[in-house]
């Protein structure tokens, strides 16, 4: 099978996987991982998407460090094609998504049944593959971390990334006022056009400033819910627009700066800060992630929210992926799709 190796640790952006000098590597005959246990289910992944994680995972510098070579990946989608001898869940044929530590930049994954999702009718398969992770993340986070209310004021740095267009998103679901901080015209368009309360333009203004402003024209007296995938100054500045009694979210660190929040502040105002590692949802609250991901499909299935995709790539123009997300070009997800090629499947 086709399979994106990282062999070596590095910025995949610098070369194309075609060149063996490049940290990821396209392989042609990688071995098709085998069903391992009667409840393992085999499937030919379709689209799986890019995010932050996976380019620091190449580069050694995420939290949870692979040993090498290892095949990079996250969330996926795809077709069942072939399933073990007490598997009751799905059959060969099924679209699921899921997704996984490692192993998805891949024509194939095996995974067991009770981490796979199946994918509803009407659902665009592409999207379901761009949807767990970033969707996910916001999920528990805002409605079962932050417990988001109608009316609350809800901030969103980052907001035209993966998880901050699905942020925005479910935010609005959950009626909060949601305000939105990105930087460049294409990006404030698109969020205008989800319906973003207020938007501010880091181009332009100053996110303390512009807050300020509309929170005071709209008489409110705070931010009660900050969703933060960027920390740096960004978070230092937006924590002085925090209500008595916010929700502080630390979705990760995209400025690649780690924010200091002070302690002293959060007593007198009585904040909560909340870690979100989604990942380990799966090994300490399976049942809140299968929910969540349950709802999230349905909410994808009527409509209800979307998976904006900005770029897509073939597995031979990886390098080009990586650079979107190095570099901030995306608006909402960057993907990578397999071509439906005929690779017999041995069980």
């Amino acid at each position: 099978m086709e399979a994106l190796v990282c062999r070596k640790l590095g910025d995949p952006t610098t070369s194309a996987p075609s060149d063996e000098n490049s940290p990821v590597v396209l392989s042609k005959n990688h071995p098709i991982p085998p069903l391992n246990s009667p409840t393992s289910v085999r499937v030919q992944i379709k689209a799986t998407s890019l995010n932050y994680a996976n380019y620091l995972q190449i580069l050694g510098k995420y939290q949870e460090k692979l040993p090498l070579p290892f095949i990079p990946g996250s969330d996926y989608s795809g077709i069942v094609v072939a399933v073990g001898s007490k598997v009751s869940k799905f059959k060969v044929g099924d679209r699921v998504c899921s997704f996984a530590g490692d192993g998805s930049f891949a024509q194939f994954i095996v995974a067991d049944e009770s981490r796979l999702f199946r994918v509803p009718d009407g659902c665009d398969l592409v999207a379901a593959g761009a949807l767990p992770v970033a969707f996910g993340t916001s999920h528990v986070a805002l409605v079962h971390r932050a417990k988001l209310a109608p009316g609350q004021v809800l901030l969103i740095l980052g907001a035209a990334g993966g998880v901050g267009l699905s942020a925005v998103q479910i935010g609005k679901i959950c009626g909060a006022i949601v305000i939105a901080v990105a930087r460049g015209a294409k990006k404030v368009e698109y969020l205008q056009s989800l319906g973003v309360d207020h938007v501010v333009d880091l181009n332009h203004q100053n996110v303390i400033e512009s807050v300020k402003a509309f929170l005071k024209e709209k008489k409110l007296k705070g931010v009660d819910v900050l969703y933060d995938p960027v920390g740096g100054k960004l978070t230092k500045d937006s924590i002085k627009l925090l209500n008595w009694s916010a929700n502080i979210l630390v979705i990760g660190f995209a400025s690649g700066e780690i924010p200091v929040i002070p302690t002293n502040i959060a007593l007198v105002k009585n904040w909560t800060v909340h870690g979100l590692y989604w990942g380990s949802y799966s090994i300490h609250r399976p049942q809140i992630l299968e929910e969540s991901m349950n709802q999230l499909l349905s909410w994808l299935s009527t409509g209800l929210i979307r998976v904006y995709i900005s770029h897509i790539y073939s597995p031979v123009e990886a390098n080009l992926a990586f650079y979107a997300i190095k570099n901030r070009e995306a608006v909402g997800k960057v993907v990578l799709v397999f071509e439906d090629k005929t690779v017999k499947s041995k069980l």
